[in-house]
């Protein structure tokens, strides 16, 4: 795939669930996550989790897992980019390989690109914006416009999103949560 290295660096996991209060109950009160978001995504019920104020999630539960399947509980691993440049850069290569299910979306937290790996695990790679919305947010984006282009379209979309804010406003309101929490 050639070029400079692009760092990829593990971000979080996704976890499918048969229950999701009871999950949500154990790695909140019993490992010390805090919910930052939740709500469903066409017919998923998704729940965020967080230690780290600077991480919207660590964790994220997606309801749906398929009865008598109990160890099919991975939904997806995620790596993050440093930047938007970064991903673009990422785009243009992972291309070549032709995976399959290769989407490029935005969360308005993050720009994401999501493929299959040749068993068929499903594999993120995202850069961080500069905002949060309340999540779980999944629209199309066309990463072959400019680094510019792509900002500008994804700030009004996130102005436009219910929780708009400032990522930098979000996590001081996530540390003071944790802080709160029993479980440091």
């Amino acid at each position: 795939m050639g070029d400079a290295p692009i760092t990829l660096r593990f971000s979080h996991v996704g976890l499918f669930v048969a229950e999701m209060a009871p999950m949500v109950a154990f790695y909140r009160d019993g490992l010390g996550f805090v919910v930052t978001d939740a709500g469903r995504l066409g017919d998923a019920t998704l729940t965020f989790l967080s230690r780290d104020p600077r991480e919207h999630h660590q964790l994220v539960l997606v309801e749906g897992r398929p009865p008598g399947l109990p160890d099919r509980i991975v939904n997806q691993v995620s790596f993050r980019v440093d930047t938007l440049g970064d991903l673009l850069a990422f785009w243009r290569r992972i291309r070549h390989a032709a995976p399959r299910d290769l989407v490029p979306v935005t969360h308005g937290n993050a720009w994401s690109i999501y493929f299959r790996d040749p068993e068929g695990n499903r594999i993120e790679v995202f850069a961080d914006t500069p905002w949060h919305v309340t999540q779980p947010v999944r629209e199309p984006i066309d990463l072959d416009r400019s680094e510019a282009a792509i900002l500008a379209e994804t700030e009004a979309f996130c102005r436009s999103r219910p929780g708009f804010r400032p990522m930098a406003e979000w996590q001081q309101v996530v540390a003071a949560r944790l802080a709160a929490s029993s479980i440091a």
